[in-house]
């Protein structure tokens, strides 16, 4: 079987399924992106690269949509270049949203597309109006202008698939029958608890600390509750002399609005903090796998926080480490942790309830160690990579037999009426 991967950064999401699928010696794999590290052994990467940036007298509403339309561009003629070199594969699978799988279906009309659909933007009871309240007109217009190469993507794919439930509710009802419900699963053997694993992080030596609570993000932003957090542990550093705080990942804002005064919120929340005794608050930086996998094993409690958007990986990582959670009581969180089973659950914004729990929990080794267990027990029964691998699989499997006896509908109508949606395993049916 010949597959194409289409991703903006490699491996993102793919890393396990295109590895899995170049250890058959039967299959060719092909990554197509345009930055990002290997795609993994027996992989074929190839980059694309926009001819130019999108243009900075656009129309703010159509600047995201012109990048996007850029990437879909250059990776369509790198997807002309593969099929020129006789390389036509049986199943595209593509990531949405950055526009590199937008024209894939023009290079490879035959090929069943395969989308996998993170976010739907919303200007109602979604991410953008819990961060920053209602939002004016405009911000409004734009917001639903986002979803144009979403909706691009989504029209042209065979079919789709989310991560999460909630995620997938945040589409328009008309194409949820369209997109399955799956996630990519979490390495739980190589996420597991070890407590002999070490006690140094980046550098840092913590084989002295009692304590150490944990934080572990892509970028220092609000969207990932990044000012309650240093604020909640500024907190907890007076109050517990033999605390530790672990802040993992760099200064950006992948999500959400950056300050107006272009300053970071962690140079911006460290001055707001100033005459505080912060020797304790240690920031690594982005780590390598391992030391960050080091960091939630030694993780006495960790601290997780979101507003209602895609839900970290970070979160289910750290879940299958076996760390006692502390998270906010928001929507994505919540079809993971159970209240007082998996986790804490807290109000997103209430810092000092935040700092409180926190600290019950530090006091509270019995309980620590069995909200740990049930996290990993839940990873282990909903969010198993070696569970959730074989369905991928199954699914693509599926898409390319269907293709190959016809079979593959030919529109949304006909999609709902020949595939169960939402099913383990993408069950196939004729009828």
């Amino acid at each position: 079987m010949k597959v194409l991967f289409v991703h903006a950064h490699a491996p993102g999401q793919y890393g396990h399924l295109a590895a899995r699928l170049a250890a058959d010696p039967a299959n060719t794999v092909v990554f197509l992106a345009r930055e990002g590290g290997e795609a993994g052994n027996g992989v074929h990467l190839r980059r694309f690269a926009p001819h130019r940036a999108a243009k900075a007298d656009a129309h703010p509403y159509l600047a995201p949509l012109e990048t996007a339309v850029l990437n879909g561009q250059a990776a369509w003629r790198a997807a002309r270049a593969l099929r020129a070199e006789g390389f036509v594969p049986d199943i595209v699978c593509a990531h949405a949203g950055f526009g590199p799988g937008m024209y894939v279906k023009e290079a490879f009309p035959e090929s069943p597309l395969l989308g996998y659909f993170e976010w739907f933007y919303r200007a109602e009871g979604s991410d953008a109006d819990f961060l920053l309240g209602p939002l004016d007109p405009d911000n409004a217009c734009r917001l639903r202008t986002l979803n144009a190469g979403i909706l691009l993507e989504l029209s042209a794919c065979d079919w789709g698939t989310c991560p999460t439930a909630f995620q997938r509710g945040q589409f328009p009802a008309a194409f949820q029958d369209k997109l399955t419900t799956l996630h990519d699963g979490v390495d739980t053997g190589f996420f597991s608890p070890d407590p002999a694993d070490g006690k140094v992080v980046g550098g840092i030596d913590l084989s002295g600390a009692r304590e150490v609570l944990t934080y572990a993000t892509r970028g220092m932003d609000p969207y990932r509750g990044f000012p309650q957090f240093l604020e909640a542990a500024a907190e907890l550093l007076a109050r517990r002399p033999h605390l530790h705080v672990v802040v993992a990942g760099d200064e950006s804002v992948p999500y959400g609005p950056r300050r107006k005064d272009g300053r970071s919120y962690k140079a911006a929340g460290l001055e707001a903090l100033a005459g505080r005794d912060l020797s304790r608050l240690h920031f690594t930086g982005t780590l390598g796998l391992a030391d960050y996998r080091r960091l939630l094993r030694l993780s006495t409690v960790h601290a997780y926080l979101t507003v209602p958007f895609v839900l970290s990986w970070s979160l289910l990582e750290a879940m299958a480490t076996g760390c006692a959670i502390v998270a906010s009581d928001t929507a994505p969180v919540r079809e993971v942790v159970d209240d007082g089973v998996e986790g804490v659950l807290t109000p997103f914004r209430d810092v000092p309830t935040l700092a409180d729990r926190i600290g019950a929990l530090l006091d509270d080794p019995a309980r620590r160690s069995a909200l740990g267990h049930a996290a990993r027990v839940r990873m282990l029964r909903d969010y198993r990579l070696d569970a959730l691998l074989p369905r991928q699989l199954r699914l693509i499997q599926n898409l390319v037999e269907s293709r190959a006896s016809g079979d593959v509908p030919a529109n949304r109508a006909e999609i709902a009426t020949k595939f169960e949606p939402n099913k383990a395993g993408f069950k196939y049916s004729s009828r």
